[in-house]
């Protein structure tokens, strides 16, 4: 492992590459009754959407403009939330493609009364898409990771893009075969 800092992309020279701390935002929302599921807990729905919601601000601003969410890896429940809990979600640009973007996020809460520190309570990775008027891909920003943490996050990224890519392969192989063995899906 290096202490260098990834190499910005060369296939953008036209388009500079912007920082993480650029592009970083905070959503936070107290959570209240009309957010809870049977248990009486905070909906998990809730929180994916409170985590689309930010990671869709930080994909707009890193792309300067639309982005649509292409997927989500990974979102982890850690910690039930609980109604009267002020909700923090963080999220940042990880890694740039030529057309998408990694956006990881933490999902943090505390009591809204309490001054006690927050409590990691989520994380998810989502994949943006950023697109023009017209809803075609665009070209996108390389990011610049700016700390070593920025950095360990960009490196991370990249081996989850390996693993996307593989399984994706991986599974049009098998639905290839099974068609060419007469199996219809």
């Amino acid at each position: 492992m290096t202490d260098q800092a990834p190499a910005p992309q060369t296939d953008s020279p036209d388009i500079p590459g912007k920082p993480t701390s650029a592009s970083r935002t905070t959503l936070s929302h107290i959570m209240t009754h009309n957010d809870t599921n049977l248990l009486g807990t905070v909906h998990g729905g809730v929180i994916m959407k409170l985590v689309d919601d930010a990671a869709g601000a930080v994909a707009g601003r890193h792309s300067g403009g639309p982005a649509v969410t292409a997927s989500m890896d990974e979102m982890v429940f850690l910690e039930p939330v609980r109604v009267g809990d002020l909700v923090h979600v963080k999220a940042q640009v990880n890694w740039t493609g030529r057309t998408s973007m990694e956006v990881g996020v933490r999902v943090l809460a505390e009591r809204w009364n309490e001054s006690a520190p927050a409590t990691q309570v989520g994380s998810a990775y989502l994949v943006f898409a950023a697109v023009d008027a017209d809803g075609r891909p665009r070209r996108v920003p390389p990011v610049m990771p700016e700390s070593e943490r920025d950095k360990r996050r960009y490196q991370e990224a990249q081996i989850r893009r390996t693993h996307r890519l593989a399984r994706r392969r991986a599974i049009m192989e098998l639905r290839e075969k099974r068609a060419a063995e007469g199996y219809e899906d």
